[in-house]
């Protein structure tokens, strides 16, 4: 008896949450594991990239990620590079999912496997309490 108690005990507790998933402090790499800019011009499209990491960072659903690559894009070909461009829209479909384990993965500021999810109330708190604070490092 004292047994089967312990085991739907234990069984109750794990299922339940103990905190709210935190979001961890904005961090870029950049162009991750794609060259910031050209030989001549070496951080061309850096913005473009770092802008692009914030929305990752977030993450959200599939037509936010989608909507980010897309930003990207044409980012990037605004500086005169539409082929780069292209390739850094194929990179990013490819090794940007939500379900890699990489640093650069859609929704890399909330703890792994969250996958394709829009953002809920405590969430965006969350987020707007991490825009709203001073950095002070």
């Amino acid at each position: 008896m004292t047994f089967r108690f312990f085991f739907l005990f234990m069984l109750l507790f794990s299922a339940l949450p103990l905190h709210a998933d935190q979001l961890k402090a904005f961090q870029s790499d950049g162009c991750s594991a794609f060259p910031n800019g050209t030989t001549k011009q070496k951080d061309l499209w850096l913005a473009c990239c770092i802008e692009h990491d914030k929305y990752y960072w977030l993450g959200g659903s599939y037509e936010e990620r989608l909507n980010a690559d897309q930003r990207l894009q044409r980012c990037v070909a605004r500086n005169g590079e539409p082929d780069i461009a292209m390739l850094m829209m194929l990179g990013v479909r490819l090794g940007g999912s939500p379900y890699w384990p990489s640093t650069f993965r859609w929704g890399y500021g909330w703890p792994y496997l969250r996958g394709y999810k829009s953002l809920s109330g405590q969430e965006l708190e969350q987020v707007n309490q991490m825009i709203l604070l001073p950095s002070f490092n």
